[in-house]
């Protein structure tokens, strides 16, 4: 048998003169680091949160345990998330990104332009009481306008009220499926069928409710009108 050549890997570190090699370095450090944080990005700086908690309640309030599985919500909240930040996005995208990959931009200008277009939706979408908890606490100036509100305060503060929103529509959904549940538990113990467990009767009488009102249609219509 013949001896075969192995490639090798050589890391040097030195010094450079240049500052455009440091910047470049420096810049594929902040790229890693922002792609690690993307999905807490993606979280809490757009609807994907309401959408997502929303679509959970619904299969709890049908009695369903995997049904439809977590990836098909996580998958339909993530495109529903693109259609409803699309504005949003192509904001960020011709106010920052392309003047700064056209270089006539810093990294710096064009982060703070790229904060801008989200800092509205988010503001948009925050109450005033839950914004106002974060700047009080820190003690932070009222802000005069949206771009001067800090993204420490403006993100908690627009999360929370996402959620108070997605369980608001949560319970509206609930409703309707609860008061089958009490009448078909209440018929059965009636009738004296008390062991029998509700859910076997009522889960099929949700099911066809929900169908036959075209629940997913409605639902999607409910929370898309949110971000009108």
């Amino acid at each position: 048998m013949g001896s075969g050549v192995l490639p090798g890997i050589q890391l040097n570190l030195g010094t450079t003169y240049n500052p455009h090699a440091v910047a470049g370095t420096v810049q594929i450090i902040l790229l890693l680091t922002v792609l690690s944080i993307a999905p807490a990005i993606l979280i809490l700086m757009t609807c994907f949160t309401r959408i997502v908690v929303v679509l959970s309640f619904v299969r709890s309030a049908l009695s369903l345990q995997q049904s439809p599985p977590n990836q098909v919500l996580v998958g339909l909240a993530l495109f529903l998330t693109l259609f409803v930040m699309q504005p949003t996005l192509d904001a960020a995208n011709r106010q920052a990104l392309q003047p700064y990959l056209a270089g006539q931009i810093s990294q710096t200008v064009a982060l703070e332009r790229a904060e801008v277009p989200f800092k509205q939706f988010m503001a948009k979408q925050t109450r005033q009481q839950d914004l106002q908890l974060f700047l009080q606490y820190r003690h932070l100036p009222e802000p005069k306008r949206v771009a001067d509100i800090p993204l420490t305060a403006l993100v908690p503060a627009y999360a929370i009220s996402e959620l108070k929103t997605a369980f608001q529509i949560g319970f509206m959904i609930y409703l309707p499926f609860l008061i089958i549940d009490l009448v078909v538990a209440t018929t059965l113990m009636s009738m004296g069928m008390m062991m029998i467990p509700p859910v076997m009767i009522s889960l099929p009488l949700k099911i066809l409710l929900f169908v036959m009102g075209d629940g997913w249609y409605l639902v999607v219509k409910s929370l898309l009108a949110g971000y009108s």
